[in-house]
């Protein structure tokens, strides 16, 4: 290959916060950008952001962000010269960096070769193997017979964890602890990678059960040269998706980042890699570490190696890509302080992590955080894509610094309108065992009751500014022609339904009653503006952030966001949870990818009915009630949250 070459318009090949921070290091650099969408990403704002925009599709990741042909041809239309591909969707697609080689695209990443090598899982570890670097026993062969990975996952021993070949983001991926459940975790494993990755393809491991989840990030030129910049610890996980990720490791010396830095560096010049890559460890109490798998592009979590070496690596990247040297040396590179990054997604973890879409009320990211988003107030986060819709980073002198900034920046953050796992962020960076230093990939499960837990005393405290809101109406401060008699109210937050008995008092002040007791003074202290809302609560003055929305009331407060609607003129009903009716509602916006009984079947309470993927996950929904199943979707449909997907009568 010649030693440089040279483009000047980046197409991103992707959405949301990712575009926008490729977007911004290219323009610094004097490149134009271009933006491609999806018609559920229209108003997005990497699209505002962009200098051109070319639309690609329809919704589906497959329709849209995962057509290399569209993509390929957006370049072509728009007269970009090169093709930045984020991460996830086609970021380490071999066929799509050929397709821009093939169509003289400067692709920047690794090489078609170089993907393909690393992208297939089995054959990244045979590579791996070969060139010394440590692996876990398991099992990589072409048979992928459901007695052949029965019998060799008994000879592995449990537990044994299932690996979509073509995987990434704890997708096609199942811990097996015995026989008795591994044929339906193999199947429910090469389900989902064939629906996320188009293969269905699964090697097996060894579990190495609670180590910490280590990676090293390495960038290589065609010139030869390959360095790493540290590790990050990923361990603070759930469904094998990260949550937590730190940068420097607080399990790794120096000795060990020099060990595991060399074995990331050799492992990239083993294939002759080009760019930025990162190489995934597990690592034990012993600090003995296994080579996981390679991932052949920009990691969701780079910003903290960015804030603890100082270094861009967007803009590495498109030196490299360019032709250019490494800027740096291995001796060069420097871990100064410690950074940690957290994931805001769009789930509710009280509903079991179900994830959410909708429109955003109201966003205020903290001024004293690196947030990295798309987001803005009436942003729609679409059902069709990953969950997450931000990135929280801090960084400190030292360790504890950093999660106290972080945890702070996390607690004035505003994001209303959709459940997030935001409070779930603040307990985990809060946590005993994580302010020690102590999380390992087990730590979310293990921990996973007090990190869910709700504080009476909290919802008391934001029932009574429900009642305050309710009672201030949309004008946001009471009339002076308020009478004093008591006012009835009723109203469901988050879920939850109450009473409450308001008495003015004048001045802007109130008594409150909530649920039948005692009365509780409030008081309003300032006229509300731009959403900020000052009041007292028995004397002890507090902030809030409130907006408005489609009718429902959400606010912010106390670092916690809360849904509000009014119940007070509508008929009480009762709540029957029981599935009395028979009906099977849809937990979330999302598409039918199985129907796992046919019409007219007898069904048990509790068996599989349906299968629905949003955001590249899959949720069976079950029988509300034994009896006969009558079927109202078909495979391939999209269904709106609450829409009946199957109702069970009477056998």
């Amino acid at each position: 290959m010649s030693s440089t070459t040279r483009f000047h318009k980046i197409l991103i090949a992707n959405r949301g916060e990712i575009a926008m921070r490729v977007m911004r290091t290219a323009r610094a650099m004097g490149h134009r950008t271009v933006a491609v969408y999806s018609s559920a990403d229209v108003d997005a704002q990497h699209v505002r952001f962009a200098d051109e925009s070319v639309h690609i599709g329809e919704p589906l990741p497959a329709q849209s962000y995962l057509n290399i042909a569209a993509i390929v041809e957006a370049a072509r239309a728009s007269g970009a010269d090169a093709v930045h591909p984020g991460y996830g969707f086609l970021a380490e697609n071999a066929a799509f960096a050929q397709a821009c080689r093939d169509a003289g695209l400067v692709f920047i990443g690794p090489s078609p070769e170089a993907i393909r090598a690393m992208g297939d899982k089995a054959g990244a570890k045979r590579l791996m193997q070969a060139a010394g670097v440590p692996c876990i026993p398991g099992y990589q062969g072409g048979d992928q017979g459901e007695k052949t990975l029965a019998a060799e996952a008994a000879r592995i021993g449990w537990p044994v964890m299932i690996k979509a070949t073509a995987g990434g983001g704890g997708r096609g991926m199942r811990l097996v602890t015995s026989a008795a459940n591994f044929a339906e975790q193999l199947r429910s494993a090469q389900s989902e990678a064939l629906n996320a990755f188009g293969d269905a393809t699964v090697i097996l491991e060894r579990a190495i059960v609670a180590p910490r989840h280590v990676e090293v990030q390495v960038f290589a030129d065609r010139h030869g040269n390959a360095i790493h910049l540290g590790e990050r610890d990923c361990s603070v996980q759930r469904r094998h998706q990260k949550v937590i990720e730190e940068a420097p490791s607080p399990a790794v010396s120096e000795a060990l980042r020099e060990r595991m830095g060399a074995t990331a560096v050799a492992a990239a010049k083993a294939i002759g890699y080009e760019g930025a890559g990162t190489l995934e460890f597990l690592l034990d109490a012993e600090g003995q570490y296994w080579f996981m798998e390679m991932n052949t592009r920009l990691q969701v979590e780079h910003p903290v190696t960015e804030a603890v070496t100082g270094l861009d690596l967007v803009e590495l990247q498109l030196r490299v890509a360019a032709g250019e040297s490494l800027p740096i040396a291995q001796r060069d590179v420097r871990i100064s302080g410690h950074a940690i990054e957290v994931r805001l997604c769009a789930e509710d973890p009280l509903q079991g992590f179900m994830p959410q879409s909708g429109t955003l009320a109201a966003w205020r990211p903290s001024a004293a955080l690196r947030t990295e988003h798309a987001l803005h107030d009436g942003a729609e986060v679409p059902p069709f894509y990953d969950s997450m819709i931000a990135k929280l980073v801090a960084h400190g002198r030292t360790r504890d610094e950093a999660r106290q900034r972080l945890a702070a920046g996390l607690q004035d953050t505003v994001a209303l309108g959709i459940p997030t796992n935001q409070q779930l962020l603040r307990r985990a960076l809060s946590h005993d065992v994580f302010a020690s230093g102590g999380a390992t990939t087990a730590f979310v499960g293990d921990h996973l009751d007090a990190l869910l837990a709700v504080d009476p005393a909290d919802q008391a405290r934001a029932a009574l500014l429900a009642a305050l809101l309710l009672q201030l109406g949309e004008r946001g401060w009471p009339s002076p022609l308020a009478h004093t008699l008591p006012n009835a109210l009723r109203f469901s937050l988050d879920g939850k339904v109450h009473a409450a008995r308001v008495t003015p008092r004048g001045a802007g002040s109130f008594d409150t009653a909530l649920d039948g007791g005692d009365p509780v003074r409030l008081a309003l202290l300032a006229l509300p503006g731009d959403g900020n809302l000052r009041f007292s609560c028995t004397g002890v003055s507090a902030q809030a952030f409130v907006a408005r929305r489609d009718g429902r009331v959400f606010f912010h407060h106390d670092g916690q966001a809360h849904q509000l609607d009014d119940l007070t003129h509508v008929a009480a009903t009762r709540a029957d949870g029981s599935g009395g009716d028979g009906l099977l509602r849809a937990s979330m916006n999302g598409r039918v990818i199985a129907l796992l009984v046919t019409e007219g079947d007898a069904v048990a309470a509790g068996q599989p009915i349906v299968t629905l993927e949003a955001m590249k996950m899959e949720h069976v929904h079950c029988a509300p009630r034994a009896g006969r199943v009558a079927l109202h979707v078909a495979v391939g449909a999209q269904v709106a949250a609450r829409h009946v997907v199957a109702q069970v009568a009477d056998a």
